[in-house]
């Protein structure tokens, strides 16, 4: 009922007009930019409502008619809100939930028109470098967000959508409520570097280092340095949650906004770096604040559409072991078949897979610091590399229960079996990821737990959602996600990425990858092909991947190579890397043979030896030889 309410009283004219508004909202936004870009916010003094005492200037300076033109767009925008809200009471009956959005709206412009009387009577305005003006300008850019929000839900209602039920979600409620907190924490970030910009300006990005780094620099100044860290960490969390959310509220609108806010922040990310470089001229302060709204919005919008009543929760999906994908079992709440126990968690972020994961990020640490790091580091990256692959293991559970119900393999997992629910297990993951990112930025830095995430976004949204069912080339691409750990070891010893044996210990995994998995899928290949998985043994057959597996254990062996040509190791890496290279072509030739059972589980199991023993010899060398 509630449903038909809201969708059989269209009134397209006025839902034009409501987006029209949030438009209007976006360009007062971008004004304000200019404002603060310009230096031009005491342009009509400490006066307010008036300027300079009068209501329309008298030979205004530029600064004045800036300030000015921002006041009287901001008014214009209180009288189209004002007819929003009356437009929302006259052409919908009562009951209708834009009732409920739209006087929100009205009292979110009149708080951001009070903001704004504050600032300027309290001079936090021109030159003003106090934390005080940090503090209004971030409760300023909050409500302006908060206003943004109210704007969009109201044009949704106007445009006859469905209800929308943001806190009846589940743990997509949780990851949803923590992207919008992560957006707000960016936008106070960003609000405040972009003041330092203006205040601080720098001839170049290594000036603008060496002052943040000076013992009395301002706040704002160490707060620029921090901004492109936080950014990156925002934007890859939104990325997560836009391909989560896109495939666990499958409709054509959440699709279409997830997409769209993976998009807008990828060209905010780059608008970013540009304005780095171009060391933050006014245009390009105003494309990025921009962009950041429109980030803003399709969030809203991405919610709304996550939310609303009638899409389908797949989390509350059950899929019966064996049981084709067509004959799946709706239920509103899915009911454990046991209580999950300690062991089921741990089974859900499948630790033997971690092993190797977390070997990789510990020896690329101590090549790192040629020796031990650090006892509270060593701690911080176990626990932090720990969560972080777990949570990402326990993503892929929630995602490809589907495909796991149909695999013997895989059939037994416990977001299979309902001992633990997906909701849960997407809870936990949620968990898992935040303590991941948290313990490496306090135990290490905060570069080491960007890469961290990243490696988790990585493997859920490129492999596991958009390679992994597609392509023949998902584990050559998306096998990327396990070349983070070494890159996270080696950034919380050093704090950057600059040396080029890091690089090389990612690219070893990299091409190491395929032809360890490949061994594995050829035990799996028949399982594969029955739920239409694409790994190369099940789509060209046993010989051509025995020949690809061949090619890239021969690449491998040589990549691993380049630390001893560069002169970046020594003979207590050369000899290890020279034997373990030969035993793994050696493995590899032996599928041509014949790819059974028994050859192909040594092939894999030896592949896995090979990379642990090769980083342990990369540690002692750096600690022990003269490489």
């Amino acid at each position: 009922m509630d449903t038909q309410i809201n969708t059989s009283h269209k009134n397209p004219a006025f839902a034009r007009y409501a987006w029209a508004v949030l438009v209007f909202n976006l360009l007062v936004i971008l004004v304000g930019t200019v404002v603060r870009a310009t230096g031009s916010g005491a342009g009509c003094g400490q006066h307010w409502p008036t300027c300079k005492g009068e209501i329309i200037p008298v030979a205004p300076n530029l600064h004045t008619i800036i300030e000015f033109t921002h006041r009287a767009v901001s008014g214009l925008d209180g009288l189209l809100v004002l007819a929003l809200v009356a437009g929302a009471f006259l052409l919908y009956p009562r009951g209708h939930y834009i009732r409920r959005a739209a006087p929100v709206v009205l009292l979110l412009t009149i708080v951001e028109a009070l903001l704004g009387a504050v600032l300027v009577k309290r001079g936090y305005v021109e030159n003003n470098a106090s934390v005080e003006r940090a503090v209004a300008m971030s409760v300023h850019l909050c409500t302006t967000f908060f206003l943004l929000f109210s704007l969009a839900l109201t044009a949704w209602y106007a445009s006859g959508k469905a209800r929308v039920r943001l806190f009846a979600q589940g743990s997509v409620s949780g990851a949803l409520g923590l992207a919008f907190l992560a957006m707000l924490v960016l936008g106070v970030s960003g609000a405040i570097t972009a003041l330092g910009d203006t205040l601080f300006p720098a001839r170049s990005h290594e000036e603008v280092m060496r002052l943040a780094e000076a013992a009395n620099a301002p706040f704002l100044l160490k707060l620029r340095v921090w901004h492109p860290y936080i950014a990156g960490s925002v934007g890859l969390y939104l990325i997560l949650i836009a391909g989560l959310v896109a495939h666990l509220r499958p409709s054509t609108e959440s699709r279409r906004w997830g997409s769209m806010l993976g998009w807008i922040f990828l060209c905010e990310i780059l608008i970013g770096l540009t304005n780095v470089w171009l060391r933050a001229p006014v245009a390009m302060q105003v494309i990025h604040l921009m962009f950041a709204d429109f980030t803003w919005v399709a969030l809203c919008l991405l919610a709304y559409s996550a939310s609303m009543d009638g899409v389908v929760h797949v989390e509350d999906i059950v899929f019966s072991p064996g049981i084709e994908k067509e004959a799946m079992v709706v239920q509103k709440v899915v009911e454990p078949t046991g209580p999950a126990t300690w062991r089921d968690y741990l089974n859900l972020t499948k630790p033997r897979v971690i092993s190797l994961l977390l070997f990789t990020t510990l020896t690329a640490a101590f090549v790192a610091a040629h020796g031990w790091p650090g006892l509270g580091l060593f701690v911080a990256l176990f626990v932090g590399g720990y969560c972080s692959a777990g949570a990402a293991n326990a993503f892929n559970m929630v995602i490809d229960r589907d495909i796991d119900a149909k695999m013997s393999r895989t059939a037994k997992r416990p977001t299979v079996t309902a001992t633990i629910p997906a909701n849960q297990a997407l809870g936990f993951a949620l968990v898992m990821a935040l303590a991941s990112f948290f313990t490496l930025w306090l135990g290490t830095n905060l570069l080491a737990a960007m890469l961290s995430l990243c490696g988790l976004v990585f493997y859920v949204v490129i492999y596991t959602l958009l390679l992994k069912r597609r392509t023949v080339q998902n584990i050559v691409i998306g096998g990327a996600a396990g070349c983070f750990p070494p890159l996270v070891g080696w950034a919380a010893v050093t704090g950057d990425l600059k040396g080029a044996l890091a690089w090389y210990l990612f690219a070893i995994i990299f091409v190491w990858t395929p032809a360890h998995f490949w061994a594995l899928a050829l035990l799996i290949k028949d399982q594969y092909a029955a739920v239409g998985v694409p790994m190369l043994p099940a789509v060209v057959g046993d010989k051509r991947t025995v020949t690809q597996i061949i090619l890239y254990a021969v690449i491998t062996v040589g990549v691993s190579l380049l630390p001893v040509a560069q002169g970046l190791a020594g003979g207590l890496y050369a000899v290890p890397a020279v034997a373990l290279g030969a035993m793994l072509v050696q493995q590899s030739w032996k599928l041509r043979r014949g790819a059974d059972r028994l050859s192909a589980l040594k092939a894999y199991k030896y592949s896995m030896l090979y990379l642990a023993l090769l980083f342990l010899a990369l540690a002692v060398d750096a600690r022990f030889g003269s490489g």
